[in-house]
């Protein structure tokens, strides 16, 4: 999938929906068979909206969807200021302290 340089750069709002559309099958797909031990994350290095002016990044603002078939509730999080709150997500779901010098926090028990 390539939301970036194909569509969202180029500013081709129905290449871009498109993509979304393949996107949303090979989600269900996987939704399908995920057990309850995983999580699934789908983020992104930045944000981009192929509607908006411009050329390059627009709309910095990162995606991020987490899912597992053993969540509970379901919700908005917090924004977070760093990349770093997402690794701490996966260092605790692999039970594993996060180094003092990392930045980021997130609380795994709120997605539970």
């Amino acid at each position: 999938m390539d939301f970036d340089a194909k569509w969202g750069h180029r500013r081709n709002v129905s290449g871009y929906a498109d993509e979304l559309e393949d996107f949303d099958v090979l989600l269900g797909q996987l939704l399908s068979v995920l057990d309850s031990d995983t999580l699934l994350i789908i983020t992104a290095d930045h944000g981009n909206d192929p509607t908006y002016k411009g050329t390059d990044h627009t709309r910095e603002c990162v995606p991020c969807l987490m899912y597992s078939p053993s969540m509970k509730e379901h919700g908005i999080l917090d924004d977070s200021n760093s990349f770093g709150a997402i690794g701490s997500v996966v260092l605790g779901d692999f039970g594993i302290d996060k180094p003092n010098y990392m930045i980021g926090k997130f609380d795994l028990n709120k997605l539970v």
